[in-house]
């Protein structure tokens, strides 16, 4: 029987602390005129700009290859694509000084006919009340490691991928 005279100890209220959990992603590398579509983004606690592919969280009942197409649908307003996996990784990482913890499904594709873009212009985008732009990076620059380019690796499983074609 447990003693009496111990106090019970008292949990943390629900928004004390941040839940650490690892999600489930999925992005698309779209590829254009030579060029590769990406957001971009800036790291205040880094003073980093860095690209990353396009995509999001995999909904409960969606494959992964159907979420990158539905968060382009919601983002761009363009429908894209799904081509070859390119590789699952786990993507551990800070941003703004806060860890995160990935598994993402990274995926190549092209804009369906008829969503294709007229130039290499920035496209703005929206990720529910956020905005960003998307910007064309030339494919070379992206293989060269010329811009910060996420998750850890990108440039490999594009060379890889470029080298078996």
């Amino acid at each position: 029987m447990p003693e009496a005279s111990q106090p019970p100890r008292s949990l943390p209220e629900r928004g004390d602390t941040p839940q650490a959990r690892i999600r489930v992603i999925a992005i698309c590398l779209v590829l254009h005129d030579d060029h590769l579509l990406m957001a971009e983004g800036y790291d205040s606690v880094k003073d980093e700009v860095f690209y990353r592919a396009l995509g999001g969280e995999v909904e409960f009942g969606e494959s992964a290859a159907e979420a990158p197409a539905r968060e382009l649908r919601e983002e761009l307003g363009r429908d894209v694509e799904i081509g070859e996996l390119l590789g699952v990784i786990e993507n551990r990482f800070t941003l703004e000084g806060a860890r995160g913890h990935e598994i993402v499904f990274e995926y190549l594709a092209t804009f369906a006919p008829g969503h294709e873009p007229q130039d290499l212009a920035p496209m703005s985008a929206v990720e529910g009340d956020a905005a960003f732009t998307a910007r064309w990076l030339p494919l070379a620059e992206v293989l060269a490691g010329t811009h910060r380019a996420y998750p850890e690796g990108v440039e490999e499983r594009l060379s890889a991928w470029i080298n078996r074609r």
